[in-house]
């Protein structure tokens, strides 16, 4: 006798609940993407001995969130956007929703000896108000930072910004904590741990890195390193002993971490990353994660394939938006990171002077490759060699080593509500 429809759908939901518990029980980072555009949710598996202590599972960090309604920039007549595709994740209170259940499934998982329940952790302190930890905006454009979605965030989520969305958050008068992020690679200092500032966990970090030749700093990347395995004594004693300074975008948060010197093993207090960059960033402006120390090793990078760019009325580039596909490919070959994933790729409505003179170019991963192969082979007719580098940044050699190094990374396309175990 075949089973009844609602014992098969038990049975579904069974089995999907433990798949989800099992991949859960990697205790390795999760990714989601809110919407077909580029807000995204982290969520961090806490370290051990936090959650023991009955913490929550799961750090949340939520990224540049534009949730749902339109984005204009300077004036309605001069650049208007919306989404075309509904965002999966339509409110903050449904990515309240989204990360409790997360912790609900983890909360299986934390059923050892000595741990909390989290049903216990409420009932001796109450609820959280908010599962959001923090949240980390990379523009000052308003598709990145979107007033009427941040704005839905409870007041007392700190929120890490770049130095011109900072000041903009900071004239709404709703968040009472908003720090500046601070430039990686400032005067040599390559110390993922100086950019883990209160109130973060002194496992977390998050900086900025800038292209060169970018004046408006329109091209450029957040990082966001953590090390869940090791404690680091030194700066859990300078979070305990430092006050908090005041968070207006006028007086950043700056001050630096003096960390004794690295012990013999670095492995020890290396990072793992995150590496957000909408836009995208030039490629040799990476350079410095692969020598930084103690090491970081890139989990993720988040770059998109689309090659954006706003024209003049001859067709002259005056903007190169979001760099694509090409070079993400560049970019990929410094960081090795472990997946590439398309982000800030979503097609959408627009209207305003800009919306005419905006130019996309919808590449695949595919077409970047294929291109960079026709490129190769062109120059091997000249007679160029494929296994030099040619001067000027347009060897044969730098090919050959592009699309070689993409070989066996991870590329993953997550859509619209989809998610990603990061193992």
């Amino acid at each position: 006798m075949p089973a009844a429809p609602d014992e098969v759908s038990a049975q579904l939901h069974h089995d999907l609940r433990h798949a989800v518990q099992s991949a859960l029980a990697t205790r390795r980072p999760l990714l989601h993407h809110l919407n077909a555009d580029t807000s995204w949710l982290l969520q961090i598996p806490r370290p051990d001995s936090a959650v023991r202590n009955g913490a929550r599972f799961y750090f949340n960090i939520l990224l540049d969130p534009w949730l749902r309604g339109g984005q204009s920039d300077l004036a309605s007549w001069f650049s208007q956007q919306w989404h075309v595709e509904k965002s999966a994740v339509g409110s903050i209170a449904q990515l309240e929703e989204l990360a409790r259940e997360m912790e609900i499934l983890a909360s299986g998982l934390r059923l050892g000896q000595g741990r909390k329940t989290n049903a216990a952790i409420e009932a001796a302190s109450g609820p959280d108000e908010t599962s959001i930890d923090a949240v980390a905006v990379s523009h000052e454009f308003t598709d990145h930072c979107h007033k009427e979605t941040l704005l839905e965030v409870h007041p007392d989520v700190p929120v890490f910004a770049i130095h011109e969305a900072a000041r903009l958050i900071q004239s709404w008068h709703h968040f009472r904590t908003v720090i500046t992020i601070n430039n990686f690679g400032t005067e040599g200092e390559t110390d993922w741990r100086s950019s883990s500032v209160p109130p973060l966990p002194d496992w977390i970090g998050i900086s900025r890195l800038l292209q060169t030749d970018d004046v408006l700093n329109y091209h450029s990347a957040l990082m966001i390193a953590f090390n869940n395995q090791h404690a680091n004594y030194q700066s859990h004693q300078l979070h305990k002993s430092t006050p908090l300074p005041p968070t207006t975008p006028n007086t950043p948060l700056t001050r630096k971490r003096h960390h004794a010197p690295i012990t013999p093993n670095e492995d020890e207090e290396s990072a793992e990353a995150i590496l957000y960059t909408p836009h995208g960033i030039s490629s040799g402006d990476l350079s410095l994660i692969p020598s930084a120390s103690p090491p970081i090793h890139t989990l993720a990078f988040l770059h998109g394939l689309h090659n954006v760019r706003v024209s003049t009325a001859t067709g002259r580039t005056a903007l190169q938006s979001n760099l694509g596909a090409h070079n993400g490919l560049k970019a990929q070959r410094i960081l090795n990171a472990k997946y590439w994933i398309g982000t800030h790729d979503g097609v959408k409505r627009g209207g305003g002077l800009v919306a005419w003179f905006l130019q996309r170019e919808s590449l695949t991963l595919g077409d970047a490759l294929e291109e960079e192969r026709r490129r190769r082979r062109r120059r091997e007719g000249r007679g160029g060699s494929a296994t030099t580098r040619g001067s000027g940044g347009g060897g044969g050699g730098d090919l050959d080593e592009t699309v070689e190094s993409f070989e066996g990374v991870n590329w993953v396309d997550l859509q619209n509500g989809e998610s990603k175990v990061l193992v």
